[in-house]
């Protein structure tokens, strides 16, 4: 049996824009759902970096 769709719901990545600048090692990502409908462009949401300990700016990657 086939799962279910969950219609115009797609799972996008989030990236630090702080982190690179930095210098330190490794990367802050976070997964999240989002409805492409509602929100065709990019989005941006401060969310905690647990590397740099503070709230940043994550931007949605492709």
């Amino acid at each position: 049996m086939a799962s279910k769709s969950k219609g115009n719901r797609i799972q996008v990545i989030l990236e630090c824009t702080e982190h690179k600048k930095s210098g330190k090692p490794g990367t802050s990502r976070y997964i999240t759902t989002k409805n492409k409908k509602n929100t065709p462009s990019r989005m941006e949401i401060k969310k905690f970096n647990p590397i740099l300990n503070k709230m940043t700016i994550h931007k949605e990657i492709k």
